[in-house]
């Protein structure tokens, strides 16, 4: 069934409330999700997106409930992701004369995916389509946020901006609207977003809200693809956005490690005690990395000033789940964070050698050698690690 969001817009997605794995089993979506279609209802009438394939069938029939879908003029793909076009092979069944609208990188992207010769026009940032009423679509490019064929729309007057990826969050909810969900709930799932999917393009976002800004266009409602539509204040989230993108970091240490026999996990948590006796206003977190989400620990990766990962040495090297974590931590491209490593070992003891150079390698400032240590610690060992532990906290 569709929602009115203003006037003549309406919302006709689909609630995901048992999603919990994302790309893949890439990104993890403990909230569930929405998939954000809309409709506008002028002169012309007007689809903007679709939702995922597994959906596909449920949206087009819904959809003809609502409007004769020979009468849908045109279709906006701001996006080529499955996630946004799945519904489009299905719609394109009933209608396949109808005009897309996306960028250039977005044909090849839906010609790519679905191997169809629908009726592409191409737009870039600036270009218009009336819709009537006085009203008009203003298409903005927004590449790389988060791939290169992504774009917003902009509907005047009623000042609207469909925003696609940017500003959503995973996040299922009934209610639709920013201010009528959990805040904290909302706010957590939005960094997270942030985080693991926008974090590696933060210099590009920047310069993409710079052009926003500067097009003077009054924001009204921003309407998302995934998640809630922020009408209450809906420039919180570009302010949020603004500060995330800053090589965001907030007055915390983070300690993430794998172990094998407990030695590893005795030093993550003396460790963890030195700082806080050196620094008692430091958030100081501790993350087992085998019982934790890594898209949460990257999200507390990206609230870090300082970041410590141990793993004991395993194979005159480290545990493949440490490698693994660090190799994400480089995927996100995080600016002016800190980071050292810690370990015990048995015999050949490389894996602060191998942490370091890694997180290095990962465009982390390496702050100490890091501490290494022989066989599973005893008291004077740990009072070691707690020592360390200061002076992590002061470096």
């Amino acid at each position: 069934m569709k929602k009115k969001i203003k006037n003549n817009v309406y919302w006709v997605g689909k609630v995901d409330w048992e999603l919990r794995k994302f790309h893949g089993d890439e990104f993890s979506t403990n909230h569930g999700s929405t998939y954000n279609s809309y409709l506008i209802q002028e002169e012309k009438n007007v689809l903007i997106d679709t939702v995922w394939i597994p959906f596909a069938e449920e949206f087009v029939k819904n959809l003809a409930q609502e409007i004769d879908l020979n009468k849908i003029d045109y279709i906006i793909a701001n996006h080529g992701e499955v996630d946004h076009s799945g519904a489009l092979p299905a719609l394109m069944k009933h209608i396949p004369n109808t005009p897309i609208y996306c960028t250039a990188n977005a044909v090849k992207s839906l010609k790519g995916q679905y191997h169809q010769e629908w009726n592409f026009q191409v737009v870039k940032t600036g270009d218009k389509l009336s819709v009537g009423g006085g009203k008009e679509l203003v298409f903005v490019e927004m590449p790389m946020l988060h791939w290169p064929d992504s774009m917003a729309t902009y509907l005047t007057k009623d000042n609207i901006l469909f925003s696609n990826d940017a500003f959503g969050q995973h996040f299922a909810t009934d209610k639709l609207y920013n201010d009528l969900v959990d805040q904290c709930d909302l706010f957590k799932e939005a960094m997270k977003y942030y985080a693991n999917i926008l974090t590696p393009f933060s210099q590009i976002l920047k310069k993409k809200l710079a052009e926003v800004i500067s097009l003077n266009l009054t924001i009204d409602i921003i309407a998302t693809s995934h998640g809630v539509i922020w009408r209450d204040n809906p420039m919180q989230i570009v302010e949020k956005y603004s500060q995330w993108a800053n090589d965001y970091q907030e007055n915390q240490i983070t300690i993430i490690y794998d172990t094998m026999w407990n030695g590893t996990k005795k030093l993550a948590e003396r460790i963890s005690e030195g700082i806080g006796m050196a620094d008692p206003d430091v958030e100081v977190k501790v993350f087992n990395l085998a019982k934790n989400d890594d898209n949460d620990l990257i999200t507390e990766v990206f609230k870090s000033k300082k970041v410590i990962i141990g793993s004991p040495t395993i194979g005159n090297s480290i545990l493949h789940s440490i490698a693994g974590f660090i190799y994400l931590m480089k995927e996100m491209k995080f600016k002016g964070k800190k980071a050292t490593s810690f370990g015990c070992y048995g015999w050949s003891g490389e894996s602060t050698k191998i942490m370091n150079e890694s997180l290095a390698n990962a465009g982390f400032e390496i702050i100490n050698e890091g501490f290494r240590n022989n066989w599973n610690p005893d008291e004077r060992q740990q009072n070691e690690a707690i020592e360390f532990g200061k002076k992590i906290a002061k470096a």
